[in-house]
C-alpha cells in the first residue's frame, strides 16, 4: 500500500495514539493518561477545523480511560469498540490482553532459600577417587 506524503505524519501520530492508549491500559498510571490526552489534542488540532473545535480524540481518549479503568455504565462497549478499530494485528492482540478481566498480577519470587538437610538423603555418599 502506498502512503501519501500528506497523511504519513498524521499515520504516525495515530499509531503513537493507539500505543499511548495500550500503555496507559496496562499501567493504569495519571502520567500516560495524561500523555495520552495530549496526544489526542494534537491529532485534534491536525486534523481538524481551524478555530480548534475538533474534540473527536480528546473526547474518545477521555471516554477510553474512564472505561478502562472501570468506572463506567458502558466501559465494555466503549473498549471493544475502540479494540475493533485497531489495525494492526499485534497491538489488538496487546490492547486485549491489557484490559483482560482475569488479568492476574505475576508473582513475585522471593529469594532463593537454603536447601534443607534431607536433600542428599538416600543418595550413596562421594568418594574421593585416587589419581
Amino acid at each position: 500500500m502506498r502512503s501519501d506524503g500528506a497523511t504519513e505524519p498524521q499515520g504516525r501520530l495515530l499509531c503513537a495514539w493507539q500505543l499511548a492508549v495500550l500503555r496507559f491500559a496496562v499501567t493504569r498510571d495519571n502520567t500516560d493518561r495524561m500523555q495520552v490526552l495530549a496526544m489526542a489534542g494534537e491529532l485534534d488540532r491536525s486534523g481538524g477545523a481551524a478555530d480548534g473545535t475538533f474534540h473527536f480524540f480528546r473526547r474518545t481518549t477521555s471516554d477510553l480511560c474512564v472505561a478502562i479503568t472501570g468506572n463506567d455504565a458502558d466501559a465494555e462497549a466503549i473498549v471493544r469498540r475502540f479494540e475493533a478499530q485497531i489495525e494492526n494485528p499485534r497491538l489488538r492482540r496487546a490492547f486485549e490482553a491489557a484490559i483482560a478481566k482475569d488479568r492476574t498480577p505475576p508473582t513475585i519470587v522471593s529469594s532463593r532459600t537454603r536447601p534443607s538437610r534431607d536433600l542428599w538423603r538416600g543418595l550413596a555418599p562421594r568418594r574421593a577417587t585416587a589419581r
